[in-house]
């Protein structure tokens, strides 16, 4: 699929993330884009659903990435965000980055021989290079989830696995493209929504928007 999009003018994606596994799941799919990372408030509000919750950070972070400057040279821009959903005691409860080590310990015991949902939203929008009989101003916006179910862990094999550090900065704390596959039994879904984009739904996207 290398070189499949159509470039046109200027750039033909903005993905407006800083996350390095979007980029490497963009990049290996031969997307051309440029990054510029966005910056936004993330806080849960008191009370806030899961489903409202990446609604908004994602309508948030779209409205952010069209004001930037690469947006105008883009054919589209494209936002995402990611969170990880478990149930402990019967209520969801978003899992974000730990703060620290300790935060990560504690998420990662939570989410220990259970199952839980991981739920990507991206957003993509016409950018300036696109123009009207193109569909300028078009957005496309989905929600895909996905089931992951950890395997039984004891302290010491969580404590093992933070002190890797692969979790830090990641919702949920750990990485399924990394060591923290161990810790998988399994999933139902798609597996790159859990990395932090969910790849065939994207390029479904990308087409409507004639950049393949």
């Amino acid at each position: 699929m290398a070189g499949a999009m159509n470039s046109g003018t200027g750039h033909a994606l903005l993905l407006a993330s800083g996350s390095p596994r979007r980029r490497m799941l963009l990049t290996e799919l031969g997307v051309p884009l440029v990054v510029r990372a966005v910056d936004i408030d993330e806080s849960v509000r008191d009370g806030e659903a899961a489903t409202a919750y990446i609604e908004r950070i994602v309508a948030s972070k779209l409205e952010a990435a069209l004001g930037l400057d690469e947006a105008r040279a883009a054919r589209a821009v494209l936002v995402a965000d990611t969170v990880v959903i478990a149930s402990p005691d019967g209520e969801r409860k978003i899992l974000g980055k730990p703060v620290d080590d300790a935060d990560a310990r504690s998420m990662i015991r939570t989410l220990a021989g259970a199952v839980h949902e991981v739920a990507t939203r991206f957003a993509l929008a016409a950018g300036g290079a696109l123009d009207d009989s193109e569909g300028s101003g078009r957005v496309v916006a989905r929600t895909v989830r996905t089931r992951v179910e950890f395997r039984e862990l004891d302290d010491a094999a969580v404590a093992r696995y933070v002190a890797t550090g692969e979790g830090r900065d990641k919702a949920g704390s750990y990485a399924l493209q990394g060591i923290g596959a161990m810790l998988v039994r399994g999933l139902v879904g798609s597996h790159t929504n859990v990395i932090g984009l969910p790849v065939c739904e994207v390029v479904e996207a990308l087409e409507q928007f004639a950049l393949r």
